[in-house]
């Protein structure tokens, strides 16, 4: 396997300032996400705390002047601000995730990003890749594009956009309409002529994270902002593990932020075991052995899940193609551990755990709405069962 050296001490200047802002930003973000929750407000405010900690930049590559955050860095961030709020922290993800793109592959244009990079300086520059569609995956999108001489006209409808109406830039999955049709990114800007956002996002959980449809009608982009048009089918070797790369930074990116939340649930359920004393006790429910083993088993199954996180995470910063090929099952796992876990939390808990006036079940709803942004349970798993029929046997 390949090793690149790490970066050294005085790279990491700006990664290690930009981590000691955490817990104040995490503490702004829980002072608004019930409100956010409750009225389905976009979290404006914590955008900018987030930016202005320079954590929403954290992942721009150090050749484009950025700081150069790893994977591991980022899962480090996502984890403490799903403390704070999910949609916050999935929000940030979706950026990150494309500025470390940027920095493994240069897909954008020079002048393109350069732009972006310019925004991001004065104020929060949301960035998402725009991929699913209401009816669904298929082997091609629904969304169009369509040459006409001097530019592409994108023309389709995008769903769970997270972020939708805040996005600075968008990448736009799409097929050309060519007789044999191309996929690839378009790079749209979110205030382009024919964008329109219809707010359709009115889910149980991350509520706050504005995931509404995109409407695209005509919307014009230059040629250059078609990013790797490729037949399906037809990517090089290279590519396929650039994808493969871009797939595990995307699930181990947001298994953090579940993570985060499930670790938040713990301890509200930890405070309140401590503080709870019911009718017939004379001692809080933290002091009785049944409750401590139901936190303990909360507890295990957190620790494993964020070692195998952290572990596939330092394992992909040292180019291990092994950890890239673990990430899928790895959010399978993940998923499973934190939705049981806050579960758990809630059932021990009882009437108070389902309280809108305790954050408990917001965690709970949070958890089972990130679940939007993994593929089905069954799809990962034929998929491993599929890689496991074809390893040779030893």
């Amino acid at each position: 396997m390949t090793q690149t050296a790490g970066p050294t001490a005085e790279d990491r200047t700006a990664v290690t300032e930009a981590l000691g802002r955490l817990p104040r930003v995490v503490d702004l973000l829980a002072a608004r996400a019930e409100e956010h929750d409750r009225d389905g407000t976009f979290p404006y405010q914590g955008i900018e705390a987030v930016h202005e900690a320079g954590l929403l930049t954290l992942t721009v590559g150090r050749r484009f002047g950025g700081p150069g955050g790893t994977l591991l860095d980022t899962v480090r961030v996502l984890a403490q601000l799903g403390r704070g709020d999910a949609s916050v922290a999935v929000l940030t993800a979706f950026t990150l995730l494309q500025h470390a793109e940027q920095a493994r592959t240069g897909a954008w244009p020079t002048a393109g990003y350069r732009r972006f990079l310019t925004e991001s300086r004065r104020g929060p520059a949301l960035v998402n890749t725009l991929r699913a569609e209401p009816g669904g995956a298929g082997p091609l999108p629904a969304t169009v594009a369509r040459w006409d001489g001097g530019a592409w006209l994108l023309t389709g409808r995008k769903s769970d956009c997270a972020g939708a109406e805040a996005l600075a830039w968008m990448a736009v999955w799409a097929r050309t309409e060519e007789e044999v049709p191309r996929v690839g990114a378009f790079l749209v800007r979110g205030d382009s002529e024919g964008v329109e956002i219809d707010p359709t996002w009115d889910q149980l959980g991350l509520r706050a994270s504005a995931g509404h449809d995109v409407v695209l009608d005509g919307v014009r982009v230059a040629p250059e902002g078609a990013l790797r048009l490729t037949v399906p089918g037809a990517a090089s070797a290279a590519e396929q593990a650039a994808d493969g790369t871009t797939r595990a930074w995307h699930d181990l990116a947001l298994c953090a932020v579940q993570l985060g939340v499930a670790r938040a649930a713990q301890e509200w359920l930890v405070r309140f075991l401590q503080q709870r004393t019911p009718a017939n006790l004379t001692e809080p429910l933290a002091t009785l052995p049944r409750y401590r083993t139901a936190l303990g088993e909360i507890a295990a199954a957190l620790i494993g899940a964020e070692e195998l996180v952290h572990g596939l995470a330092a394992g992909i910063d040292r180019n291990e193609p092994e950890a890239v090929t673990r990430t899928g099952a790895a959010q399978l796992l993940v998923n499973r551990a934190v939705t049981t876990a806050v579960q758990q939390a809630v059932s021990l808990t009882g009437n108070p755990g389902l309280s809108r006036r305790h954050p408990l079940e917001r965690y709970l709803r949070d958890v089972l709405g990130g679940r939007t942004y993994f593929p089905a349970d069954e799809l990962v798993l034929d998929a491993i069962g599929r890689a496991a029929l074809d390893r040779p046997a030893r």
